[in-house]
């Protein structure tokens, strides 16, 4: 799939959105969603955003992630996007994301081209998270901030919107069972609220066309 192909898919999926709080006609996912009969956590939850960067490369297009450090109070250790709680000096959820992604992989605003927006994904942990999608002239080189990013990997795009790829399983976590999607690559296990946004973009990329 091309740059072109992607910005027509989301121009199609945000016809009629407008960006700001509440967002029309964003529907809202979450950890609770795929266990029938769980609400998701009651308010307040804190307000973040993460950047879905769609990297441009020679090849094709590639999803950037990171790997969090292990010593980090929320999610250690796990794969996420680049991203953050939105703070009082962010204009809106877009600006704390690139913000955010600046501040852990170096990755500057100006090679983002931001063109949409996927769900917002509610998790069990109490964050209500903007994700962000933005297309990304390949940086010379990205500097990972050593305290917040073990390491930063690219995914295939191709990898991800193939549905064989999006799997479930079920666990106990935190003292219950729990029911979210996996998809393995290589020898990485993205997992969680990084892997549901991943396969929420899939579906967009799938159904605009």
């Amino acid at each position: 799939m091309t740059p072109a192909a992607v910005r027509a898919r989301f121009a199609v999926h945000a016809a009629g959105l407008r960006w700001s709080d509440p967002v029309v006609g964003v529907a809202i996912r979450g950890d609770h969603v795929l266990e029938p009969g769980t609400a998701p956590p009651s308010p307040p939850l804190i307000k973040a955003a993460v950047l879905v960067p769609l990297i441009d490369r020679p090849g094709g297009l590639t999803v950037l992630l990171t790997q969090r450090t292990p010593h980090l109070a929320a999610h250690a250790g796990q794969i996420s996007f680049p991203g953050g709680s939105i703070e009082p000096i962010d204009r809106d959820a877009v600006a704390a994301a690139l913000r955010e992604t600046e501040e852990e992989v170096g990755l500057p605003p100006d090679h983002v081209e931001v063109i949409g927006r996927l769900d917002t994904y509610i998790t069990g942990t109490g964050f209500e998270i903007t994700p962000v999608v933005g297309l990304v002239r390949a940086p010379a080189a990205l500097r990972p901030d050593p305290y917040e990013v073990a390491e930063a990997f690219e995914v295939p795009l191709a990898f991800i919107v193939a549905p064989v790829n999006h799997q479930r399983e079920t666990s106990e976590l935190r003292g219950r069972m729990r029911t979210y999607f996996v998809l393995p690559y290589e020898h990485r296990r993205i997992w969680g609220a990084t892997a549901a946004m991943l396969v929420n973009l899939a579906e967009v990329l799938a159904a605009a066309g």
